[in-house]
């Protein structure tokens, strides 16, 4: 790490984590987050008032404890990062107005940031600059994309997405239906982990027929998947059979994790792309990695994973974003910087 690298200070909160990162070059200094996920467990998903509150009260204290474990002052500080999309309205303005009011006070240049692109920047924390040409698949409770990467700083492609229900908001579905808490990702993988038969029934794979491929060939669909696995819970109740849970867990986390890892290599062979990066709150699940690592390396593919802690939102990897774009020699971002709920992934800089 030199001291001649950029210091940066990164706030998320498109959702229910309110981050504060903090990054010198590609090396992490201070990645502390505020969770308000158990406020929201009893509704069963994320209340957007309910996160906005929370963010207003954990922002003063995140900051301040991501730079005494930093060790630095925020007059250190040589930019700020926000994310200032897509997320939550709410949850986003109070990001992007904390990050105002201290770029000001410190007359520091402030990064409004897409958040999908800080997913892949985050990896740089982990294995250092990003490959010249990569596709990244990013998998989330709203977002489940393929993304061509040459420079992040400069943009990505879109080459797929999903046309319903990401794969993080299936796992919630399937969770809730299975009787297993919110938020449904870790509970979910738990279950499988935990004697899950993954061939004790095969569920759909969405888009994945040759008439599918033809219009949807890198496009993902979860919503009729997660709706099998709800009838066959049904049937098996109505009956008054035990519904097993692992078991099912296990088969439905197959799915997901098939569609995924088939259709991100797919990506990479159409593009000649020799690495897959993988981002994202789903990008935790011990499947997937391991389906990833085991699919692409018979592939020659090189896959790229951040830790388990980076995938989910965090401030790190909006810091890490607005890192690169600090090296790259990018305009920082307006003071009248908006919050854009539905900020393309093309726009990895809200200029």
């Amino acid at each position: 790490m030199s001291e001649n690298e950029p210091l940066i200070l990164g706030i998320e909160t498109s959702c229910d984590e309110t981050g504060v990162g903090i990054v010198r070059g590609q090396t992490l200094l201070a990645d502390a987050i505020a969770s308000s996920v158990e406020e929201h467990a009893r509704f069963g998903g994320v209340v957007p008032e309910v996160a906005s509150r929370a963010h207003l009260e954990a922002m003063v204290p995140t900051i301040r404890r991501a730079c005494e474990t930093a060790g630095i002052k925020p007059s250190d500080v040589d930019a700020v990062a926000v994310t200032s999309g897509p997320g939550l309205a709410g949850a986003l303005l109070v990001g992007v107005a904390a990050a105002k009011g201290l770029a000001l006070s410190l007359d520091k240049p402030l990064y409004g940031v897409n958040h999908l692109a800080a997913h892949v920047a985050v990896d740089t924390l982990e294995h250092g600059d990003l490959p010249k040409g990569a596709i990244a698949m990013l998998v989330s409770g709203g977002h489940s994309s393929l993304l061509a990467v040459e420079d992040i700083t400069v943009g990505v492609e879109p080459m797929g997405a999903t046309i319903d229900d990401a794969a993080g908001e299936a796992f919630d579905k399937v969770a809730r239906v299975l009787g297993l808490p919110f938020p449904g990702g870790p509970y979910v993988d738990k279950a499988a982990r935990d004697g899950g038969d993954a061939l004790y029934v095969r569920f759909p794979r969405g888009l994945t027929s040759q008439r599918d491929l033809e219009r949807h060939r890198f496009d993902f669909s979860f919503s009729g998947l997660k709706t099998a696995v709800a009838r066959w819970v049904e049937a098996k109740r109505r009956d008054g059979e035990d519904v097993p849970v692992n078991h099912v867990a296990a088969a439905f986390q197959e799915a997901v994790c098939d569609v995924l890892t088939r259709k991100a290599i797919d990506a990479c062979k159409d593009r000649g792309y020799e690495h897959l990066l993988i981002g994202g709150g789903v990008a935790a699940n011990s499947r997937l990695r391991a389906m990833a690592e085991e699919r692409c390396s018979a592939a020659g593919i090189a896959v790229r994973v951040p830790r388990p802690g980076l995938c989910t939102d965090n401030g790190a990897m909006v810091a890490a974003l607005g890192s690169e774009l600090v090296r790259a020699g990018k305009s920082p971002s307006p003071l009248g910087l908006p919050a854009d709920s539905s900020m393309p992934i093309t726009t990895v800089l809200n200029s």
